[in-house]
């Protein structure tokens, strides 16, 4: 070979490097939600894998099936706990995808977390804004309770110990939720703590924030609730945007949303238990954002 032909060699070994190292994505944590573990998600990974080849997927095996009834903030301790050394190796930063009672997870894991690099946050179906309705989860669990009597148990410091109790929102009995509440109310800043402001500070570290859900859920009740929206007193729906939280801004859903942070993709005829292996909603709800 000439010396004359070298940097042409050079440049065509530099070209075809360089398609890999462009086509790199950011690894993908996934927390699953109750009742259900790693193996739910099979589906959702090899979605990943086809469309992001090489991505790095983790499932997080912790506080499977029956043992996601535990309280809430000792799974959020948990899981920030499997987590943070995932994002602690991925210095551009990771995906996170959170399924139903898994989306308030992960919002406690990174309201407490200084120093997250979550690029985008998925939430795929969570009761955000808390759960009021009857389904076959709950029955499992109280079976001779209707919805409008459960907050006898939940609102009770030994209720506050199972993670249902921890995010049900009763709309009729709004002075025991917000005096009972350990979980979702200091997480929606509906009630006053020392951490509000920094919590507030660590969730608007997030760059894309996509919320997702549909009227055919069956199980997140109401099923605005995954789009941050919730009933009033007359069981009428209020959206995000009417809500007093998202009006005083008391956890940055507002400042991120006034940024275009917020992504809502609301999708019709999907169950609670497919969201996660449809291909239809990882297409046009999930893919683009896991880059």
């Amino acid at each position: 070979m000439t010396d004359g032909c070298r940097p042409c060699v050079f440049i065509w070994a530099v070209l075809l490097l360089l398609p890999s190292a462009v086509m790199a994505y950011r690894p993908v944590i996934i927390v699953h939600g109750l009742l259900d573990g790693p193996a739910q998600f099979e589906v959702l990974t090899n979605f990943i894998n086809e469309s992001h080849p090489g991505t790095s997927v983790t499932t997080i095996a912790l506080y499977d099936y029956t043992a996601s009834v535990k309280p809430m903030w000792e799974q959020v301790e948990g899981f920030k706990e499997a987590i943070t050394p995932i994002m602690e190796s991925a210095e551009d930063g990771v995906h996170l995808i959170c399924f139903s009672q898994g989306g308030l997870i992960c919002r406690g894991v990174l309201a407490t977390l200084p120093h997250h690099n979550v690029r985008s946050l998925v939430f795929l179906s969570s009761p955000l804004a808390g759960q009021y309705g009857d389904s076959n989860y709950f029955k499992h669990f109280f079976p001779i309770f209707i919805k409008s009597r459960l907050y006898h148990v939940c609102y009770t410091s030994f209720g506050q110990k199972i993670s249902i109790c921890n995010y049900w929102n009763d709309p009729h009995q709004r002075e025991r939720y917000l005096k009972t509440s350990v979980f979702l109310a200091p997480l929606n800043g509906e009630v006053n703590h020392d951490n509000s402001t920094e919590w507030r500070n660590h969730f608007l570290h997030i760059e894309k924030l996509v919320l997702i859900g549909g009227p055919d859920d069956g199980v997140i009740t109401p099923w605005q609730s995954s789009m941050f929206g919730f009933y009033d007193s007359d069981e009428t729906v209020i959206d995000m945007e009417y809500q007093d939280y998202y009006a005083s801004d008391a956890f940055g859903l507002k400042t991120l949303n006034s940024e275009g942070a917020v992504e809502k993709c609301v999708i019709s005829g999907v169950k609670h238990t497919s969201w996660h292996s449809d291909y239809n909603v990882y297409q046009k709800c999930i893919e683009k954002w896991l880059t």
